[in-house]
């Protein structure tokens, strides 16, 4: 391509502090380096993560900083020692990288990568390295992708090769609250046939985790939220019931109790709050109860008294759903494309880069499971 080599200057949305409006910027995308892909998004989400960095963590160290990390878009140009990706490839960028060498990308037990940590500042979950600048400034990768610039550069450890007739549109949703989600329930919890299942918060994450149960056979799935509107959209993914705490009298894990024969099978907490998921876990049959934690937050402790798992409950963790970034974003794709995976069901919005501002206003009111950002008048000059 015309661009491949050359510094392209694009537009993108620049988080300059925290708690503070993106500013949409003429940036500069330097060419890639040894391992490393250029990537020309086509669309991306916005997700709660994002919110999170630019309103909650506010890492100090983690500004100026394009967000972003949803996504999808087809190679621009490589670098030196890249032989897996070649211009013009449909890809999706991964957070969560897989190196396919490291002890953890061999083991079956994580979906983790030794690799891919090292090349994330922890706390302020930025990249150590970033090849954007704006208005001679060094601006940094979130999570080491930013997908909220029309070109991003990123390691290819971190990129999935994805099949040529994906609709890009549509499968960035599997870079990350999809994959999420669905994996939290059919990786981790490993929802059995037949079994009844709990899931606590409905945005895109929480509406995913129903999709994965309903996937998993589970015969009862009761979704939980704050916000009624919620409840049909749930239910058209599967579940088969709905509760809402604020109208009960007593905490929610005493109602779903009472609504089980003492406890769920499974429950998935995918709000981030530390009080939900300690809820989340009473909610489960004492006995043997599974319940997992997929909300991110790392401004608080969890309290919870030993007995809860000493009677013989299972608490457990999922990042990324379990997935391995590569493998499991291109199965997840192929099950799009086999008709086996819902994705269009999740998109409430559909709009351009320029609205950013607009689109985190709508994530902020707790309504809408995803909005896509779509790069729908792309500009670029290089030189």
């Amino acid at each position: 391509m015309a661009t491949a080599g050359k510094v392209i200057q694009c537009k993108a949305a620049v988080a300059w502090e925290p708690n503070k409006p993106l500013v949409i910027e003429e940036i500069e995308v330097a060419p890639p380096q040894a391992d490393e892909v250029r990537i020309k998004i086509v669309a991306t989400a916005v997700c709660h993560t994002d919110l999170y960095h630019l309103f909650e963590g506010m890492p100090k160290d983690g500004f100026p900083a394009v967000l972003g990390h949803e996504a999808a878009g087809i190679v621009e140009s490589v670098g030196p020692e890249v032989t897996e990706f070649q211009p013009g490839d449909k890809v999706i960028p991964l957070f969560l990288a897989q190196c396919k060498e490291c002890r953890f990308c061999k083991s079956p037990k994580t979906n983790q990568c030794e690799l891919a940590w090292t090349r994330i500042r922890q706390g302020a979950m930025v990249g150590k390295e970033s090849r954007f600048t704006c208005k001679g400034k060094k601006v940094l990768q979130f999570a080491g992708t930013s997908t909220f610039s029309e070109y991003i550069v990123i390691h290819q450890i971190a990129v999935a090769k994805i099949d040529p007739a994906a609709p890009l549109d549509k499968v960035c949703l599997i870079g990350c609250g999809i994959c999420t989600g669905y994996g939290a329930a059919v990786n981790t919890a490993k929802v059995e046939p037949g079994s009844t299942c709990a899931v606590f918060g409905l945005g895109a994450v929480g509406l995913a985790a129903v999709m994965g149960c309903k996937a998993a056979g589970a015969k009862r799935i009761i979704a939980v939220d704050l916000n009624p509107d919620k409840a049909e959209k749930a239910k058209v993914l599967g579940a088969t019931d709905f509760v809402n705490p604020k109208d009960h009298n007593k905490p929610i894990h005493e109602v779903l109790a009472g609504m089980t024969n003492g406890g769920v099978d499974y429950s998935v907490e995918c709000v981030g709050n530390v009080e939900v998921m300690r809820s989340a876990l009473e909610s489960c049959l004492p006995a043997w109860g599974v319940s997992v934690i997929v909300g991110w937050t790392e401004m608080f402790d969890i309290k919870i008294r030993p007995p809860h798992l000493i009677s013989g409950r299972t608490w457990k963790g999922s990042m990324f759903g379990g997935f391995k970034g590569k493998d499991g974003v291109s199965e997840m794709v192929k099950a799009y494309l086999d008709k086996k995976l819902q994705l269009e069901e999740f998109i409430t919005h559909n709009m351009t880069l320029d609205q950013i501002n607009d689109a985190i206003e709508l994530m902020k009111q707790g309504k809408w499971y995803h909005i896509l950002v779509l790069f729908i008048n792309q500009w670029v000059h290089f030189k």
